[in-house]
């Protein structure tokens, strides 16, 4: 059987409050997941359910407080400082928004040869690493002397897709990576994404609050509600047939062009909100 790539344990993540009487916020609480080489594990909740600290903490970005995160076996909170600068060439990322992730001062090569010239990857190979990167995401090697603003919010991602790809990650976090898009920019990108790891074989964690998006994409789902994970298993299962009430509702929060269907759907996630009201009331939750 092969070995996950990335396994997250029992993981907590707390967050100061100011004023001394105030308790901690608690970001996640006990959240286990673990991704295989190759697979992407879609991590979709609403805002405020811990998905996108899960995704820091894996980037080393958010205070872990319990738990363990291990990279290929190893445990990332006690590496030393060399071995956290290799791994950040194995985990890369790519954030939510296309038009303040890449500096507008630096030309498109500019930004994709930065992480090269850290690898000390001489002046001609990194150009050619370049043409292949905007090759591989869909843009023409003309693209390499502009700067970001002369594209668009798609072409922008693409080019983020590239940065993160420049030095063949093993795992690639992506934060709403589409959520910023158009529909029609958003399928060319999901395609674009599925392309690429058919191509190279990287691994994603993939967050998003859609569950149409990462149905798109998932081999496996895992849903986050309130810091913890509610549902995790089959991508198809997951997004076609939820078991857990919160899961069916985000299902059903998705538009349909039918008004009769849309107006059902309002009252069925109504009627799920008030059952799981009146069961976290029965429990003592509220």
């Amino acid at each position: 059987m092969t070995e996950p790539l990335l396994v997250v344990e029992d993981l907590h993540v707390d967050y100061p409050v100011k004023g001394w009487r105030r308790k901690p916020f608690k970001a996640l609480n006990g959240v286990s997941l673990d991704i295989l080489p190759g697979e992407c594990v879609g991590l979709v909740g609403e805002s405020g359910s811990g998905k996108t600290t899960l995704g820091r903490a894996v980037l080393g970005l958010a205070p872990v407080t319990g738990g363990s995160i291990r990279f290929k076996g190893a445990e990332i909170g006690t590496l030393s400082r060399r071995e956290r600068r290799r791994l950040s060439e194995e985990i890369q990322v790519v954030f939510q928004d296309p038009y303040s992730s890449l500096n507008p001062s630096l030309t498109i090569e500019q930004s994709l040869t930065e992480p090269l010239r850290v690898k000390k990857v001489s002046a001609a190979d990194a150009s050619r690493r370049v043409r292949t990167l905007l090759d591989q995401v869909g843009l023409p090697s003309n693209a390499a002397g502009r700067l970001p603003r002369e594209f668009s919010g798609g072409q922008r991602q693409r080019i983020a897709i590239a940065r993160a790809l420049a030095l063949s990650p093993q795992l690639i976090v992506c934060d709403e990576p589409v959520s910023a898009l158009d529909l029609s920019t958003q399928a060319r990108v999901l395609d674009l994404f599925k392309d690429i790891q058919e191509a190279t074989g990287v691994a994603y964690l993939f967050v998003s609050h859609d569950l149409a998006v990462v149905r798109h994409l998932s081999h496996r789902v895992a849903v986050m509600y309130h810091g913890e994970i509610v549902e995790y298993g089959p991508g198809d299962k997951v997004t076609s047939d939820p078991e857990h009430p919160y899961t069916q509702r985000l299902l059903l929060a998705a538009p349909v062009p039918d008004p009769a269907l849309q107006e059902q759907r309002r009252a069925d996630r109504r009627r799920l909100l008030d059952a799981q009201n009146e069961m976290a009331l029965q429990s003592g939750a509220l």
